[in-house]
């Protein structure tokens, strides 16, 4: 079974720190693994540290926490194949916590494609700790915020004590806002894990700048060769411009579940039927300044002939529509 993996994000001092620790307490959160950029960076309690064991420093509740000194997957690649040598104790989970300035889609692209990753971690979700008290005033200067926010599927408002954090609820809508380290670090199955809503949680946050939230049903028949040539027109037409692609297509005799980063695509995952009883094809691209009607525009690829290498370009869609 793979080890989860969650994508923890959120900007300069919006207490990703204080969220981690507090999760660290937690006894439903024991057997995890941290890692960050830099070891000094996070303050882990250090009463709690056990013992360090190179760069990875051994805490109680079974937990670990990693400097990421090197690549991503690299890190990764080690803390598996110390688990399974016995060198560290056996975590059950990673949590990966981002620098407050980083763009996480990189990262994220190495956590859903990377084969150093893939064949022993599954990633989970994306968490996005928000300020109550400087989220909203911050993104006008900062507009990494309103990034962050789009990638991420799980929501932690933080403090709260100190400025009332409904306009933040308010922004965010219907969101996923959860009150607990445990809720956010969970592991869902099936529906839970896969649902694509039509309209996304994300449409309701469409009044980021430049930032929108574009929901479609492709109609029957979508084929494999059809997802093909749309990855990749939609890859060379909109590149790093399409933020995020989620969706469920069924694919000729397959229900996939298809993702996308910054124009970069991964394999779908495959499933014997749908997760949830909404049995349509759906698929929701977040993008920065792409009209919807030229993503719309593109659908038509999807239901390209089975068997075939159809290429297309944007020209020959237009002629078409």
């Amino acid at each position: 079974m793979k080890t989860p993996v969650f994508l923890l994000t959120g900007f300069l001092g919006s207490g990703k720190t204080t969220l981690l620790n507090r999760a660290l307490k937690v006894p439903a959160l024991a057997n995890t693994a941290v890692v960050v950029n830099e070891l000094g960076a996070i303050g882990l309690d250090q009463a709690v540290i056990a013992q360090a064991t190179d760069n990875v420093v051994l805490l109680d509740a079974g937990c670990l926490c990693c400097a990421n000194t090197g690549a991503l997957h690299e890190t990764l690649a080690d803390l598996d194949g110390r688990r399974a040598r016995g060198e560290i104790p056996p975590f059950e989970r990673v949590i990966i916590e981002t620098s407050g300035a980083a763009d996480p889609a990189p990262l994220l692209n190495v956590l859903l494609g990377h084969p150093l990753v893939t064949g022993a971690y599954a990633f989970e979700a994306t968490v996005c700790a928000i300020d109550a008290q400087h989220f909203l005033a911050s993104r006008t200067e900062y507009p990494e915020l309103d990034k962050q926010v789009a990638i991420a599927e799980r929501f932690y408002v933080t403090k709260r004590d100190l400025a009332d954090p409904q306009p933040v609820l308010d922004f965010l809508g219907d969101a996923e806002i959860l009150e607990t380290p445990a809720e956010l670090f969970a592991s869902y199955e099936g529906a839970r894990k896969y649902q694509v809503s039509f309209l996304g949680p994300i449409r309701s946050r469409a009044h980021f700048s430049g930032i929108r939230a574009h929901a479609f049903r492709p109609p029957p028949p979508v084929t494999w060769a059809g997802w093909s040539a749309w990855s990749r027109l939609a890859r060379e037409e909109f590149g790093a411009r399409l933020i995020r692609v989620k969706g469920l297509l069924q694919i000729e005799e397959t229900i996939a579940f298809v993702q996308g980063v910054q124009g970069v695509f991964h394999p779908p995952q495959r499933f014997q039927d749908w997760p949830d009883d909404d049995r349509e094809n759906r698929l929701v691209c977040i993008s920065r300044d792409i009209p919807e009607e030229d993503i719309a525009l593109t659908l038509p690829a999807l239901n390209a002939p089975a068997g075939t290498q159809a290429i297309y370009s944007m020209q020959q869609l237009r002629e078409r529509s």
